[in-house]
């Protein structure tokens, strides 16, 4: 067990521990949480209520989340010596398995690199899941929201958000290019800023693996592999070709692809089989406009994944109803997808639904899916009642919006 110094472990709670290849959950787990920066600890406090509401009422006190706080970002750096990022924080998020956090922040240009891309690299969680689904009443610029449903697995530690980059004119740079040019014949502006992009046999395969083992564990009819393979053929189109591979050489007896769909089975999927099919990147985003319940479970490279993420997620009321976690072989960290927004932190303004719903992500990888659908649903209901923050009362017309505290409440009176 890690030391700790400025982390203060719950009493009343136990560990979740790893029995052969499955968690131990505890009746009253230990869940270490980072509030975040910016407006996380408003929508925090909310989500935690929310949670902490739920589980009260399905299990009657049986069971309870014992939240322990820890740190990054400006809350350690003020307990820290300025260290946006202690171990010991690293260290509790890998010994208790499951952790929830906050937005924190991440500089554009200069500064420290992504805090949530640290974490992500630091503890291998390589997929970062994002499903994406459509709440009735929540206003959006298309005109069938609902068939959005789709669950996307983002390669989380390779392509060009491994951070292999020099920037304009330094000595690397400067060596980079000329090294190309020498070497290979290249030719590269002498101004450039240079970055290096990794996609792996490795990374690929555990995180198409893990799209297609949700897939069947959830009954999802198609996988599809997004890449710009056309362009990059070597590493995004290597990501294709070696998604096909795991399906091939791993889910045969469940699996077909698109191929053999149309050619042997006259577009009709066989009982049992999922369809493992791919896409170019750019035409996914449009088709996730115009036909949007072809999809369901999508597997993409880091930056695909960004991209496409956000624009589903743009859809069905924008990020602040997107959930997210960054998973990995032996932990898993729920997040807010969105960003700190400073300028409404302390403010009890913003939606929090994203890491509340992060929340309801991780009640299902603790197995507590009936206070999942619990929170799911009263959120639902709530949104329906036109009791909604500013982000959505705005857009539906003259409502006075809730306090991000006043929603949780209005959700907490809607759980049943």
């Amino acid at each position: 067990m890690p030391q700790f110094d400025k982390i203060k472990i719950p009493a009343d709670g136990k560990r979740i521990a790893w029995k052969g290849d499955a968690l131990e959950i505890p009746d009253y787990p230990i869940i270490p949480v980072i509030e975040g920066d910016g407006i996380g600890p408003d929508i925090m406090r909310a989500a935690r209520r929310v949670l902490d509401a739920a589980v009260k009422k399905i299990y009657g006190g049986l069971k309870k989340i014992a939240w322990m706080d820890i740190y990054a970002g400006d809350s350690a750096a003020a307990r820290y010596a300025g260290n946006v990022l202690p171990d010991e924080t690293v260290a509790a998020i890998q010994y208790y398995h499951v952790s929830l956090k906050g937005p924190l922040t991440t500089p554009v240009g200069g500064g420290f690199r992504s805090l949530n891309v640290s974490l992500r690299q630091m503890m291998d969680l390589y997929a970062c899941v994002r499903p994406v689904n459509y709440f009735a009443g929540v206003p959006s610029p298309v005109r069938a929201p609902q068939k959005m449903d789709v669950v996307i697995f983002r390669e989380n530690t390779e392509d060009v958000y491994a951070g292999i980059e020099w920037a304009e004119g330094s000595p690397e740079a400067v060596k980079v290019i000329q090294f190309l040019k020498d070497t290979f014949g290249t030719s590269i502006r002498i101004d450039s800023g240079i970055g290096i992009k990794p996609i792996s046999i490795t990374g690929t395969k555990r995180l198409v693996r893990m799209a297609i083992q949700y897939a069947i564990k959830h009954d999802r009819p198609s996988v599809t592999i997004v890449h710009k393979g056309n362009i990059m053929k070597f590493t995004e189109g290597a990501f294709r070709d070696w998604g096909y591979e795991v399906a091939r050489e791993e889910f045969a007896d469940q699996t077909i692809t698109e191929d053999e769909l149309w050619s042997k089975h006259d577009s009709k999927i066989p009982s049992g089989k999922i369809v493992i099919k791919d896409r170019i990147a750019d035409s996914m985003l449009q088709q996730i406009l115009t036909r949007t319940d072809e999809y369901d479970v999508i597997a993409t490279p880091n930056l695909n994944g960004d991209y496409l993420s956000d624009a589903c997620a743009a859809q069905v009321g924008g990020l602040g109803l997107a959930p997210g976690a960054n998973i990995g072989d032996k932990v898993a960290l729920f997040e807010a997808t969105h960003g700190t927004a400073p300028k409404y932190a302390n403010q009890d303004k913003v939606n929090p639904s994203s890491v509340l719903l992060s929340g309801v992500m991780m009640f299902e990888h603790l197995g507590w899916q009936e206070a999942a659908d619990a929170v799911v649903a009263a959120v639902g209901k709530t949104i329906r009642q036109k009791k909604v923050t500013y982000d959505l009362a705005r857009l539906m017309g003259d409502i006075d919006p809730l306090k991000t505290s006043e929603y949780a409440t209005a959700i907490i009176a809607n759980i049943t």
